[in-house]
């Protein structure tokens, strides 16, 4: 390959030999590199600049300008340019790419044919001074280089980028190689967690970690990941959500808690939902649904600021309101609060036309089945749905003035939830009664149910203040704020099928 291999050059290397072909060249060539240049290869590349802060520093020079300002940046090769005397080479790190001027009359003839004989992919550290081309590109001139480390394999093709989408989720390293538009979602994903965070932490929560293998999972209305303790002899369950341990935290005093982690749920995977998903929940004490409510206002509002969004969903505040019997029935013009039983309810969506599986089911799955397929779809602007009925929401506390009800929202986003939050079920007994409930509903069909967590009640018994609670879905918010259609495009590694 040597001098000869330009720009968006790995489509061409594949067509002229296999891939093990060109390992095996690009193999040989990393030997004799480390034989030659006793300086290949470092264990450490100190002081290396970001790319992006040079291009931001440097934005006023003038086409041609050139100045004797020295600094060091390292990344990947990613194209090159020229021949005879002078090169001209690609570099990208995580924040950006700089074009590289190597001449032979600065670097002597054999460092020049050392650098010129690179592959695209080969991480390079280069020291040099900053300028501006005659063509008005931002350039650094190559005074000293390190070669850092050989790619043995191509890079994706620089022209066709990695476009197949199976591929760009299972090699994610090479989905950032790639393409920028990667390597900024999860950039911003960072800057939305650290936004949230930040804002709990100012509203004076403190973060906490409760346990992932737990002897009993709860919090949410979700089928467990089961796994085997050798050492205890006992099955453990990956946490569906966090929510009863902070909420004992609370009891003992804590007052303001969150945590940020990872959840595990055994169910479908689609665009929306992957097995494994990260969220922040938090707890506080003297609190109701309506101040949690604001609270995830200026929480999203934060994350959106974080990231720069500029898209057509409205986080300012009042979000939108509806109830949730209220939204189901305009959608549908079933009224579920007045079909309370199984059979009722499943005559009524029958008698609407509605295309929905009914059999088998009880009454809490198909309510919430009317909500997420006949309402979510078309709740895109920010969202609260308010005051669930009871049988969807064992944890949350009754209402104060609607029968059968309870004090709970879900917010809706895009077309699909992100939050969910309760002021929170504190009497011990009514707990107990709902875990109660819960059983019998399992009886009736109810795969996916609240168990029986004793050890709650029994913390619940200790006293716990009234308390609000909100369950954000990290994932999804990152979909929102990046304009990304699928919840893979936000999971560096998502789960995938053989």
């Amino acid at each position: 390959m040597g001098g000869s291999e330009q720009e968006g050059g790995p489509a061409g290397e594949s067509s002229r030999h296999g891939l093990a072909e060109l390992i095996a060249e690009r193999r040989a060539k990393a030997q004799r590199l480390a034989a030659s240049d006793p300086e290949a290869f470092p264990y450490a590349y100190p002081d290396v600049e970001p790319i992006s802060t040079i291009l931001d520093a440097y934005a006023h020079l003038a086409d041609g300008e050139e100045t004797e300002d020295r600094h060091r940046v390292a990344g990947r090769i990613a194209a090159r340019r020229g021949a005879g005397r002078a090169a001209f080479l690609d570099l990208v790190d995580r924040s950006g790419k700089i074009q590289l001027h190597a001449r032979v009359d600065v670097l002597g003839k054999e460092a020049f044919e050392r650098l010129t004989s690179l592959d695209l992919g080969d991480l390079l550290g280069v020291d040099g001074a900053v300028l501006r081309s005659r063509h008005g590109e931002l350039t650094l001139r190559v005074d000293a280089f390190r070669i850092l480390a050989k790619a043995l394999r191509p890079p994706p093709d620089k022209h066709h980028g990695l476009s197949d989408v199976e591929t760009r989720h299972r090699r994610r390293e090479l989905d950032l190689i790639a393409n920028e538009d990667t390597r900024r979602r999860f950039a911003d994903r960072a800057k939305l967690i650290s936004a949230v965070r930040s804002y709990l932490d100012g509203q004076g929560f403190i973060e906490v970690e409760t346990p992932v293998l737990q002897p009993l999972y709860g919090g949410a209305l979700a089928r467990p990941f089961t796994t085997h303790h050798n050492a205890l002899d006992r099955d453990l369950y990956l946490r569906i959500a966090t929510e009863l341990y902070l909420k004992r935290c609370i009891v003992g005093g804590l007052e303001r808690v969150y945590e940020l982690g990872k959840d595990f749920r055994n169910e479908g995977i689609s665009h929306k939902h992957n097995p494994e998903f990260t969220m922040v929940e938090w707890y506080e004490a003297y609190a109701d649904y309506e101040e949690e409510a604001r609270r995830l206002e200026e929480a999203v509002r934060a994350a959106a600021q974080a990231v720069g969004y500029s898209g057509e969903l409205d986080f300012s505040s009042p979000w939108q309101r509806v109830s949730f019997a209220g939204s189901i029935e305009e959608a549908t013009g079933i009224d579920v609060m007045a079909n309370r039983d199984a059979e009722s309810l499943r005559a009524a969506i029958v008698a609407a036309g509605l295309a929905m599986q009914t059999e088998g089911l009880a009454w809490p799955q198909l309510a919430d089945d009317l909500l997420s397929k006949h309402v979510e779809p078309s709740l895109q602007q920010p969202t609260f749905v308010f005051d669930y009925p009871v049988e969807l929401s064992p944890l949350a506390r009754e209402h104060r003035s609607e029968e059968g009800l309870v004090e709970r929202w879900e917010a809706f986003a895009g077309g699909m939830e992100i939050a969910n939050a309760f002021s929170e079920l504190i009497d011990a007994d009514a707990q107990r009664e709902r875990f109660v409930a819960q059983q019998r509903l399992e009886t009736l069909g109810a795969e996916e149910s609240q168990p029986y967590d004793e050890l709650f009640v029994e913390a619940l018994e200790q006293g716990m203040p009234p308390s609000g609670g909100v369950g954000l879905g990290i994932d999804r918010l990152v979909m929102l704020l990046t304009g990304a259609d699928s919840i893979r495009e936000v999971v560096l590694f998502p789960a995938m099928r053989d």
